[in-house]
């Protein structure tokens, strides 16, 4: 394997950053993850517009436009012989002092990974997931916006290892008016009478790039999507549940805090979207040639 690292590609034992990186210091970055299907890196101009969006929010400079950055992914995938794979892109604020002020960082450093992802076991998509509710509650807009896709990830860590110590794979955080946000890296609908209702984002969701995929397909196959405030109950008495995420793609839930979603079995639209979504994943990017 091959890892771009600002401005070279090296082989994955040399792939080093300094320790006083800012991004290892103080996990002052962003990142993307990015699924290429096919040769097709799927929704790439979307996730490059996101990374713009974050660098923004945090005051972080990019010397790079975006297709110079589409390139580069492109690219990584290329050298690494992938037509399907995960792709994580990452800017830090670079090297600097131990002080927390950005303003000793002159440079940012970019980092781009192309590999294979498996967040979860194939039965997992196939029986679907039980999944609880931890503690530990998503980072609200009042403190740093869960919009921003930065590399501080300590707030889903604490909550998938309260998962674990639960027996799940995967959990539901709530804000702190008690709605759910999301689950630790993934957004999470539910259908209820033939809607899907999502959480807002203004509940601690991010604005997922599969989940807006997952929209855009449910709406065009004739389905009413709401964005609205809900709490577990919406979720233990909805019909069907589903995950979305780059990694994770579109997976079921049957099961929550021991309260079984609907049959226990995913459900028919789940099963729909999940096959209209891996109809569209080759399509809806950017093509790539490997030669």
């Amino acid at each position: 394997m091959k890892i771009y690292l600002d401005g070279q590609f090296v082989e994955k034992e040399e792939a080093k950053i300094s320790v006083f990186d800012h991004g290892l210091l103080y996990g002052d970055g962003i990142f993307e993850g990015i699924r290429l299907y096919r040769n097709c890196v799927y929704r790439l101009d979307e996730h490059l517009e996101r990374l713009e969006y974050s660098a923004k929010a945090l005051l972080l400079d990019m010397p790079w436009s975006r297709a110079e950055l589409a390139e580069l992914v492109c690219e990584s995938c290329r050298v690494n012989g992938l037509s399907d794979g995960y792709i994580r892109l990452i800017v830090t604020r670079g090297v600097g002092s131990l002080g927390l002020s950005p303003n000793s960082c002159p440079k940012p450093s970019l980092i781009i990974i192309a590999d294979k992802i498996a967040l979860y076991p194939p039965e997992s998509y196939t029986e679907g997931l039980s999944i609880v509710t931890v503690p530990t509650r998503r980072t609200g807009p009042a403190s740093l916006n869960p919009g921003v896709k930065s590399l501080n990830y300590l707030n889903s860590i604490m909550a998938k290892i309260e998962a674990a110590q639960s027996g799940a794979l995967e959990a539901i955080m709530l804000n702190d008016q008690g709605f759910v946000a999301e689950c630790t890296g993934d957004n999470i609908f539910i259908v209820h009478k033939g809607i899907l209702y999502t959480p807002d984002v203004a509940n601690g969701a991010l604005r997922g790039i599969t989940r807006q995929a997952v929209i855009d397909i449910a709406q065009a196959a004739g389905y009413e999507v709401k964005e609205a405030n809900l709490t577990r109950y919406e979720i233990w008495n909805a019909e069907e549940c589903f995950l979305t995420g780059t990694a994770a793609e579109l997976i079921p839930v049957v099961k929550l805090d021991t309260r079984v979603i609907g049959d226990g079995r995913p459900g028919k639209v789940t099963q729909q979207l999940h096959a209209a979504f891996h109809e569209e994943v080759g399509t809806h990017g950017s093509m790539i040639s490997i030669d």
